[in-house]
């Protein structure tokens, strides 16, 4: 961090135990997953098991959907996908978005990845986000390693319900 960066006297961080403590001064306790109301988390189960069916049908490999709720309040879920070429990776990230965003109404927050050569095609809808790496890249990152707290949810089987 550069010294232009760095936070002057009064925005400096107070300590956990004041009063007024600032939210980056939470322990990790109250820093965890933050409780949703059964609608909100219904709905993002509902457009994770959307995301992951459509990387599917799209021939995208070892697909799995990670509930994030029990460990941060950043995002619900996680898909994360192996893709085999380049053109694979951005046709399930170009179906996701049109899905995700005209059927149900959901915006993207961000992309990422998308338009280099690089190994990971990053969405981002708020409450989850999707993972389209290449072999290497999945190897790389372990993204189910860093996020081993988190819950595996059997999307297949919810497939399977739905249909």
């Amino acid at each position: 961090m550069s010294t232009s960066e760095q936070p002057s006297e009064d925005q400096q961080v107070q300590s956990p135990d004041s009063a007024t403590a600032s939210p980056a001064s939470a322990t990790p306790e109250s820093a965890s997953a933050v409780p949703r109301s059964p609608e909100l988390y219904e709905r993002s189960l509902k457009n994770a098991m959307t995301v992951a069916r459509i990387a599917d049908e799209l021939r995208g490999q070892d697909i799995v959907v990670m509930d994030l709720t029990t460990v941060t309040s950043i995002v619900d879920f996680f898909v994360v996908v192996t893709g085999t070429s380049r053109r694979q990776m951005n046709a399930i990230a170009d179906e996701v978005n049109r899905k995700i965003k005209q059927d149900d109404g959901n915006s993207r927050l961000g992309i990422e990845g998308y338009r280099t050569e690089g190994h990971w095609i990053l969405v981002d809808f708020g409450d989850i986000v999707l993972h389209v790496f290449t072999t290497e890249g999945r190897a790389a990152y372990d993204l189910e390693q860093l996020w081993a707290d988190a819950a595996r949810v059997d999307w297949q089987e919810s497939a399977a319900d739905n249909n």
